[in-house]
């Protein structure tokens, strides 16, 4: 049997004497350590983009599937992370990744889901 906790918390960033709150961050935790990053933005104009972010997020955690929600637009420096990972420097959100590992886009993401090939998809390994 195993037990699944949907684990959340915030984070506060800031400079300069100016402190902010970030988006929270969620995972459902199953007992292993979270290696899946949904590289997403907070901020965004496009209604598509948003409805991606919220369907990869809603997805992985009806399936019980650990992972973080890691927000670009709080630093440079995640950007740079996702398109190195994605091996893309023009890449946009979202993209996941496991571990060090890309596994997609968000169109590779559905196919996948569609397919019944989820777990494949997100390179996961059952022992």
């Amino acid at each position: 049997r195993r037990s699944s906790d949907l684990v959340c918390s915030g984070h506060v960033s800031g400079g300069a004497g100016r402190a902010r709150l970030g988006e929270a961050r969620c995972s459902v935790r199953s007992g292993g350590k979270m290696s899946i990053k949904v590289y997403s933005t907070s901020v965004t104009g496009s209604r598509d983009v948003k409805s991606q972010q919220s369907e990869i997020k809603r997805i992985l955690e009806a399936k019980g599937y650990a992972h973080e929600m890691v927000d670009i637009s709080q630093d440079s420096g995640l950007l740079e992370e996702m398109r190195s990972r994605v091996g893309n420097p023009k890449a946009t959100v979202p993209q996941i990744c496991n571990g060090e590992q890309y596994c997609g886009d968000y169109t590779m993401f559905k196919e996948a889901v569609e397919d019944d090939l989820l777990k494949e998809f997100l390179k996961i390994v059952t022992q």
